[in-house]
């Protein structure tokens, strides 16, 4: 099932889209089916969209977007990081179990399973897990599932799963645009971006860009039922934006406001407008009403201002520096820790004739289920022998369940210092969240912090010492978990030297 790297290099809109015309079956031959667009941002957070809270960004078509469809209230990532949620949609599976836990797949180093550390500095008490690198292709994808159903397959905008003989085109897609291994833009969102063979023209906005040629795609393959993958660059660093639409979002900035940032302001309006110019190159194809939109984010908002990065990209954006890029309130954390902030993000499912416009759920959803339920949304087989830890929530969609998931599982067995975060597991059972900090309690054994979802959304009241029952039962599902996914755990660090007493 997985495709040559030959198949369709990008060289040229047209010349791709020609090539890709000559290999798909005849309109007659594909059966009635959606065509699927699975829209994903990078680092938006759970309130920086209007429908789901904010009040500073503008977001009139991803708004307009969930008015057709359902809103999830409680989707959730696979990992607070990009890779890893990326990989789990990609094959339906936890990060723990394919050994991607950090966003490590641009490094020249190939890994495809995880390991622990040898060594850690002397005030760490815990090992740290050394990621995989790549998605390894002995996986059998989504994209790879559709493609052996009938579709046409196209990733538009980032991958950060790994480079040729990773890449989109060797794990199911027929073409990848702009065929990048980058884990973002090293110069920023405004052209050149540095993309090697990627045409460009100076100044202009890679959303633009890529929603244009993902037109492009539709327009080819509106006959015939096609997968199309628009994994945007927004909002992930370096930040800078169009400057029209940061001075515009300046003038209505209110620092009383926990977001407030008019950089990440703008960039989140460029987003938004690639998704308009998505939805309207469905319109003009007339394919609208026979396809199935997700809106998703591949991990929470990024809760820290981009000097402690040092990732602003220009000028401008150094203005606005100091200012948290955005907020996740009332939600704790953000990227990159293991707390509401950190994997609880915006998601919209549309289904012209299947799902009611205007409704909302609040059944819990992880990104590893997409696979199942996209595929049973496509008529398409799921593979015979590879484990499926999603599952399909298409009763969701048709109505007929309110809720689904009972239980949501993260694994971060890493340090992340501009966080805080330190290697942890957790699972959330209905209300209740219990987080097990590894090794991080007194003489290294574990630390656990218990919360009640229900009451306590963002997370500030650790009752983890009136619980003691529930902390042991909760804590024995994520040593489950752990051992079903046959997650790497790091141990204890041999050279810990405890912190004299001042």
């Amino acid at each position: 099932m997985k495709n040559s790297p030959s198949q369709c290099v990008w060289s040229g809109a047209t010349l791709a889209l020609l090539i890709l015309a000559a290999a798909i079956p005849s309109a007659s031959a594909a059966p009635a089916k959606p065509n699927i667009v699975f829209i994903m941002a990078d680092d938006l957070g759970w309130r920086d969209i209007g429908v789901f809270g904010s009040s500073y960004y503008q977001t009139p078509n991803i708004d307009a977007l969930a008015k057709r469809g359902m809103i999830f209230t409680q989707a959730y990532t696979a990992n607070a990081t990009c890779s890893p949620t990326r990989a789990s949609i990609m094959s339906g599976q936890y990060p723990a179990r394919l050994g991607i836990t950090m966003p490590m797949c641009h490094l020249p180093e190939v890994s495809l399973k995880e390991s622990v550390a040898r060594t850690a500095p002397s005030d760490a008490k815990c090992l740290d897990a050394v990621s995989a690198t790549r998605l390894d292709t002995k996986i059998i994808t989504l994209a790879e599932v559709l493609k052996a159903g009938g579709y046409v397959t196209g990733h538009f905008g980032k991958w950060h799963l790994g480079p040729e003989p990773y890449s989109p085109l060797e794990q199911g897609f027929d073409m990848d645009v702009p065929h990048t291994p980058s884990p973002g833009l090293p110069r920023g969102y405004l052209a050149p971006y540095g993309f090697g063979n990627f045409p460009e023209k100076s100044g202009e906005h890679i959303e633009d860009r890529m929603a244009a040629e993902a037109v492009k795609f539709i327009d080819a393959n509106k006959e015939h039922p096609f997968f199309l993958n628009y994994w945007a660059f927004s909002v992930h660093s370096k930040y800078n934006a169009k400057p029209s639409l940061v001075e515009r979002c300046r003038e209505s900035m209110d620092e009383t406001l926990p977001q407030h940032n008019p950089v990440y302001a703008a960039m989140v309006h460029s987003l938004d407008d690639a998704v308009g110019t998505l939805v309207k190159g469905l319109e003009g194809a007339g394919v609208m009403d026979k396809t199935l939109i997700v809106f998703f984010s591949d991990n929470g908002g990024v809760n820290w201002p981009a000097k402690v990065l040092n990732e602003s990209a220009d000028d401008l954006a150094k203005t606005y520096e100091d200012i948290p890029s955005t907020s996740n309130a009332p939600l704790r954390g953000g990227k990159a820790t293991t707390y509401e902030g950190g994997t609880r993000v915006p998601c919209v499912v549309v289904w012209p004739g299947v799902v009611k416009p205007g409704t909302k759920t609040s059944a819990m959803i992880q990104s590893m289920d997409f696979y199942p339920t996209l595929a049973a949304a496509a008529g398409a087989k799921l593979p015979e022998h590879q484990i499926m830890d999603g599952r399909s929530f298409l009763p969701v969609l048709e109505g007929t369940a309110k809720s689904f998931r009972a239980e949501i599982f993260d694994f971060l067995p890493h340090h992340i210092p501009h966080t805080g975060q330190v290697p942890a597991a957790s699972v959330r059972q209905g209300d209740w969240k219990l987080i097990r900090f590894l090794h991080d309690g007194p003489a290294q054994a574990p630390r656990y912090e218990l919360y009640n979802l229900q009451t306590d959304a963002g997370e500030s009241r650790d009752v983890s010492a009136a619980h003691p029952d529930l902390v042991k039962k909760l804590d024995a599902r994520i040593e489950d978990f752990l051992q079903e996914t046959h997650a790497v755990v790091p141990g204890p660090n041999p050279a810990y030297v405890e912190p004299v007493a001042k």
